[in-house]
């Protein structure tokens, strides 16, 4: 962090530590502060005018909003892991609170949202205040925050897990997330596109794209958690994000999205029940100043479509402003190649009111507009046409605006949200005067000056912030002119037609310069050791491996899904990328007395598992609390068909393997695959702290940390003859000092949220500013 950020930050702080003399109250999770009075003349009028609210629902909805947002969460990861997290929610902690009362309040059981599939969202009225003080709660608060960590569980609010949903994701889809920091609803993206765990590698991807570079690397911290190979984060602005090429069938094509997510930047008054500062910030010139930022985001967006994709639309504002006429202008700048869809059958027991296709606009100052032919010149440059709807009806009634969405916070106690689902019918009207580029001679122009050759990918800008929404440049950049034809080489061209695309901004360079990403050839030196090590099937995709130094020896291999590769190689001087591939190998210099200097990365261990027919151990429910909750536990604690297949093992890097038994319905029902160290005499887990403690509850070891004292992690389970509890501190007797094959210290060190990178950047990443993963979803200023 820059000494100008520190400053900034220490001037923040009053007498009593908190920033701006502000203290929390016992409002529920992200809710504000409670000095801020929740009240808004402006607002209340505002809305009472347009009536998105029907009639005598007002006061409730008012009150709705004065009330903190129940806490809210969401089981992550794959399907199998999913459930199995439910069962152990479902089965333990809620039973052991449905019926206690704390301070004078009773506290209800969690209660699933109704709409959202399988039971995997849940929300509850507990506040983070008695969340974080009852020592009735504390198993269930460190079961929070422990799984949180892991990324088996997300904070997120109920109204922003929507968006993904609509998109309807299926496993070969090309997905853009335009706005995508800080992340919630990217992990879900990922998780729909792995649906199927036995498909390591599916055939779609997620490129996530944020405009600040800093919150990227929060975005990065997010993916990093579900270890998928099939998603990149990119750093552009959304409003100009570059087009990418692809190689298909030996021909360079533009990439076209089949599912978009366009969650853009907006006022976020439908936040107000947990950022509760917009009570006194809100006004209606925030929405004057944004619209125009969105509108060019949706117009990019629609414009990466592909044909018969669909991208959906959404802010947690209320305003239709920055909502219904915003869709409007972009139905009809799309001449019909657009439609809105109809999801009103979609997410059955979700509540939401239709779009408006009546409103009227207010300037901060309580003037009232109803059309453009009212705004005086002088308001010319705040006010646009687009704000308005459309004055003829027929046109109003063919837009069908009412199939958008509003969620009104008094209906099923959420925020506010907008959503509209958009249907790609036919290319875009400025886009079909450009026939579809197939040649590397007819790439449009690169959005930024090409970079020294030594740079593979440079850091390209994210490009202006919302108030600097003013200074759009003067060029227009339609996609891919013909080879030879005089609109590529003439100066800036005129503004397109009424149907044209806003114009593109420039872009600035600045934000972290990333490290390359040098994919490895099949005859590369380290794989012959590797293959033969881990007796890797003739399929492994080794041409999908990565790292990220040029020189030097590797410290870390990464892989990338095919597609993805493809994405890399054919656009390493039109996009920014901040992070892709998942970590799958980490090199250790003492492997290589026992054949291999790789040793496997827990990280990547499913991605891997598919292609490894060596080095492979089978192990109960019993090994896995052994391995789990003991340092270096001796071969012989092991049971008697894992012992017997590690002492057939040679030294060096291995997998424990779980398969579930059908028949045992107590155990665990879901694969569990750990990487381990057989040493000389003991072995070993490799798995990071907080992954620990996920896989051990699942195996019905029960893991708490002790609040008094020295707040030691322990794990504990009622002991069974006799037996003394398993725990989670080192066993002395277990820990052979003579062991020379126990693996580098640094293994255990790992941090979850390591970025890949060689060299000196792997320890400079997790200090970086602006890379503190503490942010929700809707923080996002949306």
């Amino acid at each position: 962090m820059g000494k100008r950020s520190r400053n900034r930050q220490k001037n923040q702080q009053d007498r009593n530590g908190k920033p701006d003399g502000r203290t929390r109250d016992n409002a529920g999770w992200g809710a504000g502060y409670s000095e801020i009075i929740k009240e808004n003349k402006l607002f209340e009028h505002y809305y009472q005018e347009l009536k998105i609210v029907p009639e005598g629902e007002f006061e409730q909805f008012m009150e709705a909003m004065r009330e903190p947002l129940p806490a809210t969460i969401r089981i992550t990861g794959y399907k199998s892991h999913a459930k199995e997290i439910l069962h152990c929610l479902k089965e333990k902690y809620f039973k052991e609170i449905q019926d206690l009362e704390i301070d004078g309040q009773k506290i209800e059981a969690p209660q699933a949202l109704s709409w959202y599939p399988d039971e995997l969202a849940w929300h509850t009225n507990m506040s983070r205040k008695i969340l974080r003080k009852s020592p009735l709660l504390e198993k269930f608060h460190q079961f929070l925050v422990s799984e949180t960590e892991s990324g088996n569980i997300s904070r997120q609010e109920a109204v922003s897990m929507i968006p993904p949903l609509l998109l309807k994701i299926e496993s070969h889809h090309k997905i853009l997330d335009m706005c995508a920091a800080p992340g919630s609803k990217t992990a879900q993206l990922i998780e729909m596109l792995h649906s199927d765990m036995d498909v390591p590698f599916p055939e779609g991807f997620v490129i996530a794209n944020d405009v600040d570079n800093k919150r990227c690397y929060l975005l990065v911290h997010q993916a990093k958690r579900l270890n998928s190979p099939c998603i990149m984060v990119v750093n552009h602005d959304a409003s100009s994000i570059p087009n990418l090429l692809v190689d298909s069938n030996g021909k360079r094509e533009v990439l076209l999205y089949d599912r978009i997510l366009c969650d853009v930047p907006c006022s976020g008054d439908g936040t107000m029940r947990k950022n509760i500062d917009v009570w006194k910030k809100w006004s209606t010139s925030n929405s004057l100043q944004l619209h125009g930022l969105q509108l060019r985001i949706a117009v990019r967006g629609v414009e990466q479509l592909a044909v018969g994709g669909r991208m959906v639309y959404s802010t947690c504002s209320l305003n239709p402003i920055e909502d219904e006429a915003v869709i409007a202008s972009l139905l009809e700048k799309s001449e019909g190649a657009l439609e809105l869809a109809d999801a009103s059958d979609d997410l059955p027991g979700l509540k939401r009111m239709p779009g408006m296709t009546n409103w009227k606009l207010m300037t901060k100052g309580g003037e009232w507009y109803t059309d453009w032919s009212e705004v005086p010149k002088n308001l010319h440059t705040q006010i646009r046409p687009t704000m308005f709807p459309p004055t003829d009806p027929d046109k109003l009634k063919s837009l069908k605006l009412e199939r958008c969405m509003r969620i009104l916070p008094h209906h099923q106690n959420t925020g506010g949200f907008f959503v509209a689902v958009l249907v790609k019918k036919a290319p875009m009207p400025w886009n079909r005067r450009f026939p579809k580029i197939r040649h590397r001679e007819a790439e449009a122009p690169p959005p930024c000056p090409t970079p020294p050759a030594e740079e593979p990918l440079p850091a390209a800008a994210p490009g202006a912030k919302p108030e600097e929404e003013g200074e759009a440049a003067a060029e227009d950049t339609p996609p891919g002119p013909e080879p030879g034809d005089p609109a590529q080489e003439t100066a800036p061209t005129a503004k397109a037609a009424v149907c044209g695309p806003p114009p593109s901004k420039k872009m600035k360079l600045f934000g972290f310069k990333e490290d390359p990403f040098v994919f490895l050839t099949e005859d590369d030196p380290v794989f012959p050791p590797i293959q033969a090590f881990y007796n890797l099937s003739p399929a492994f995709p080794k041409l999908n491996v990565l790292t990220r130094t040029h020189e030097g020896k590797k410290r870390h291999l990464y892989m990338v899904s095919k597609e993805l590769r493809n994405v890399l190689l054919n656009n390493s001087e039109r996009m920014k990328v901040i992070n892709t591939g998942v970590k799958v190998w980490s090199r250790n210099n003492d492997g290589e007395q026992f054949g291999c200097a790789f040793r496997l990365a827990q990280e990547g261990i499913y991605t891997l598992s598919p292609y490894i027919n060596a080095r492979i151990i089978s192990v109960s429910v019993e090994d896995v609390k052994v391995l789990l909750t003991q340092e270096n536990p001796y071969l012989s604690k092991l049971g008697s068909d894992a012992n017997a297949q590690a002492k057939q093992l040679a030294m060096g890097s291995i997998v424990l393997k779980y398969k579930p038994d059908p028949q045992h319905a107590d155990a665990p029902q879901c694969p569990i695959e750990l990487c381990g160290w057989r040493g000389k005499t003991s072995i070993r887990a490799f798995v990071p702290r907080n992954e620990r403690f996920h896989y051990l509850r699942m195996v019905g070891v029960e893991v708490f940390r002790e609040k008094q004292g020295r707040r030691d992690d322990q794990a504990r389970e009622a002991p069974a003859d006799g037996d003394p509890e398993a725990t989670l501190t080192e066993d002395p007797e277990a820990t052979p000092t003579e062991d020379p094959g126990k693996a580098e210290p640094e293994a255990d060190g790992e941090a979850e949220g390591d970025l890949p990178s060689d060299g000196e950047a792997d320890e400079n990443n997790g200090s970086a500013p602006g890379r503190d993963a503490t942010e929700t979803d809707e923080a996002k200023g949306s």
